[in-house]
This record gives structure tokens, sequence and C-alpha cells, in this order.
């Protein structure tokens, strides 16, 4: 196999895939096959927050760090908001 990052050519066995889930110049995730040395060469970004924005008929998918989140939102605002699976706190359920 040869690496899509590097070009190296190693046995498949070596070899892991690394999954791109978003980026500009694709709408869908795609499958790189690289080395693992070639992931650790990849810098993590530390202390970041993944936000989504939904209005509009849009979601828009971003990150901030988290020193710039809590800029403007505090860490117990976070901690109280209500979770984004079920009802809203004091939307009763349909009666049938």
């Amino acid at each position: 196999m040869v690496s899509d990052i590097t070009g190296t050519e190693a046995p498949g066995k070596d070899f892991v895939t690394l999954v791109v889930r978003a980026h500009p110049v694709t709408e869908e995730p795609k499958a790189l096959d690289v080395l693992p040395a070639e992931v650790d060469l990849l810098r993590s970004a530390a202390d970041v927050v993944v936000l989504e924005s939904k209005g509009d008929g849009q979601v828009r998918r971003f990150f901030v760090t988290l020193t710039e989140f809590r800029r403007y939102v505090d860490d117990d605002v976070v901690a109280r908001a209500r979770g984004t699976r079920g009802r809203r706190p004091g939307v009763a359920a349909l009666k049938r």
C-alpha cells in the first residue's frame, strides 16, 4: 500500500484509516490510508469547543478555543443548559 499523505510504501497491515469528518473541499467524510507515525505528525488542537448554530433552515458547525468560548460564556451556563435530546423543559407531551 501507499500512504495517501506521504506516498510512503509499506505492507497493508501497517496502515490505519484516518477519517476526515469535515473539510472545506468535501461535503462527506473521506478515508485516508496512512501510517500511524503520520497521524502522530498532525498536531491535535487542545481545549477545543465544538459548536453548532441552527436557524433559518441552516446548520453551521464550527470550532473555537475553550479560552475564546469562556470570554463570552461561563462554564456554569453550559453546565445548567438543557440537553439536545428530548423535549424542552416545561413542554408537555401530546395526549392521545
